[in-house]
């Protein structure tokens, strides 16, 4: 995104202005840097008076209910301050649409890296750290599993109950809200749908122990630290909600590198790094949770993260995404789709 573009999203005069207001560091902002934050928001890093800043807003062709979203994410960002899940620290938010437009918030800047842009030489060159980072995956969702929601006032958060029964009926709804955007039809997604959709239905487990999950947790979304295999943070967490927290662990495994998949996420060097198996292994010899029905958790992920791809490839076809974006992302819902039509 070019400096035109994320002014017309943020006006630094009223930005200013609002953080003069708090006490948030004085004189100009300066050595601003988009940073990369999926299609739907806009990150900003900048300093301020030697403080170093990001904000995070929706951007010029978010979803509907963006700024909802938005409120959502400051307020499970405010709750686990004092948890111990690692996540970026909340410095301030803005609810309302009279500074930049959209609702807002300011959070830490974080030291570390995400392993899908690249990594450090101290991680590049010892699989052995590669391995310890693959374990803090996991120890991430367990953390974020373990904490008591209603302690931390998230008991209204989300709703848990008939939670997993909602999922498919909540998603098939937005799949079918895509036929809004001119020029996508989903067609051949179709079949695929219905018949996942059916199974899943037909073999949802009948309990669960109710947590926050993060909605999208995977590597993509998480930062590690500089200095060995820790996450520094958690980030991204527009699907944060309180429901089943396997539904994240079934995510990890569904997004987990895989050796020969085209459509798979590409880190490199990959040496190292545990298996899928061995991820699922550690989680259950730490877990009190019943993991007897994993599969039809990364069936669920498979149909979860298959449709919410396919928004963007939508959005693509009606010229409000990037068409090399929407054609990478349609690829990787098919191969999805192909993948939980072997496991059912």
């Amino acid at each position: 995104m070019g400096d035109e573009a994320w002014r017309a999203l943020v006006d630094v005069e009223a930005l200013t202005a609002w953080m003069d207001c708090r006490a948030l560091g004085a004189g100009p902002i300066g050595d601003t840097k988009v940073l990369a934050g999926g299609t739907q928001n806009l990150l900003l890093a900048f300093n301020r008076n030697g403080a170093r800043y990001v904000l995070r807003r929706p951007s010029a062709h978010a979803r509907q209910e963006a700024n909802d979203t938005i409120k959502r994410e400051i307020q499970v960002l405010s709750a686990i301050a004092d948890t111990g899940v690692p996540h970026p620290r909340l410095i301030a938010a803005c609810d309302t649409l009279d500074v930049l437009g959209a609702n807002f918030y300011l959070m830490q800047a974080i030291d570390g890296f995400n392993v899908t842009t690249g990594m450090p030489a101290l991680h590049a060159r010892d699989p052995v750290i590669r391995r310890g980072m693959g374990f803090a995956l996991v120890d991430g969702a367990l953390r974020l599993g373990r904490v008591d929601h209603e302690a931390l006032g998230l008991g209204g958060f989300g709703r848990a109950e008939g939670f997993l029964e909602r999922q498919v009926g909540r998603w098939r709804k937005q799949f079918e809200g895509y036929a809004a955007l001119s020029g996508w039809s989903g067609v051949e997604l179709a079949e695929p749908i219905e018949r996942v959709g059916d199974w899943l239905e037909r073999n949802r487990p009948s309990t669960f122990k109710p947590g926050i999950l993060h909605g999208d947790y995977h590597l993509a979304n998480v930062m590690f630290s500089d200095t060995g295999p820790e996450l520094a943070a958690i980030v991204d967490w527009e699907l944060a909600t309180i429901g089943d927290p396997l539904i994240d662990l079934g995510w990890v495994l569904t997004t987990w590198p895989r050796p020969n998949d085209p459509t798979s996420m590409k880190i490199e060097p990959w040496q190292g790094f545990p298996s899928a198996d061995e991820l699922l292994a550690y989680y259950r010899e730490r877990s009190e949770r019943d993991l007897s029905a994993m599969d039809w958790y990364v069936v669920l992920a498979c149909y979860k993260l298959g449709i919410l791809l396919e928004g963007t490839y939508a959005r693509a076809c009606a010229g409000k995404a990037s068409k090399e974006t929407g054609d990478r992302f349609h690829a990787r819902t098919v191969a999805l789709f192909e993948r939980a039509m072997q496991l059912i």
